[in-house]
């Protein structure tokens, strides 16, 4: 699953180049990672020195020794010679994994700083705020932080069986577990509640934390649980979810994402048994 490396400290402050003398460079081209070509490998400071970037670059952190570092480009750039622009989802499996992890924390850092560069109360150039992840206005004191949108993720269990739907904005197509994000004002099991209505027109109860995941795709975080059926029966919200069913041990599974979500590990964690 994808998941911080236990090798890996977080930084907010830049780091000198004379004490990390070959930083990992991560530029983003909206959701593409800049890559040589040949092997995927990031960018060194020569390729990164022809791209012009938004002021300095942000901390991200050490991984082992490496100092990690981001920043994002202007969309109609052009790589440097040898370079290519990658679709970050591209890359699972690509490339090494703590390496896609901390690609997917710097994604979130370059587009909050993307999406940052003016004040939205007053339109105002933001500046850095030291010693924290945060834009300050000048002008009116307004601050932005790193957006972060909570998400629930519950996998309804009806005795030997489990319902997965296939959502119709699914980039993959593939079955999951119903997901939805919270309102303002919500707690994550309301949200389950009003969720799982919603989509499939199910009741639930029993609800049961079973973990999290930070999603990078832009700035999730995936709060997972299992639920016990109720009553109701499955009437899909046509505008979210292409198809929804229940199975059971006699059924096929569907294609499912495996190894890299949370997704995939609650529902391995709960396959329907004999």
């Amino acid at each position: 699953m994808l998941k911080t490396p236990t090798a890996f400290t977080p930084l907010i402050d830049a780091q000198g180049h004379a004490t990390y003398a070959t930083p990992l460079n991560f530029l983003f081209r909206g959701d593409e990672l800049l890559v040589r070509e040949h092997d995927l490998a990031l960018p060194d400071a020569a390729a990164c020195a022809q791209l012009a970037t938004a002021g300095a670059m942000h901390a991200v952190g050490l991984l082992d020794a490496a100092y990690c570092h981001t920043n994002w480009i202007e969309r109609d750039a052009v790589p440097p010679p040898g370079h290519a622009f990658r679709k970050l989802r591209a890359l699972f499996g690509a490339i090494d994994d703590d390496l896609m992890a901390v690609a997917g924390r710097s994604y979130q850092i370059a587009e909050w700083a993307r999406t940052h560069r003016y004040c939205g109360a007053c339109a105002t150039p933001t500046e850095r705020v030291a010693s924290e992840r945060c834009l300050r206005c000048p002008a009116c004191g307004h601050v932005a932080y790193p957006r972060i949108s909570p998400a629930m993720m519950v996998l309804v269990r009806k005795g030997d069986a489990i319902l997965l739907a296939r959502h119709t904005m699914s980039p993959t197509k593939r079955f999951s577990p119903l997901a939805g994000f919270l309102e303002a004002g919500e707690s994550a099991e309301e949200a389950v509640h009003r969720e799982v209505f919603e989509e499939v027109g199910l009741k639930v109860n029993n609800l049961r934390y079973f973990g999290t995941q930070a999603w990078p795709f832009p700035h999730s975080l995936m709060i997972a649980f299992t639920a016990d059926y109720v009553s109701g029966e499955i009437r899909v919200d046509e505008r979210e979810i292409a198809e929804a069913r229940w199975f059971g041990p006699d059924d096929g599974l569907p294609e499912y994402t495996t190894g890299i979500s949370i997704s995939g590990l609650l529902i391995d964690a709960n396959l329907p048994r004999r």
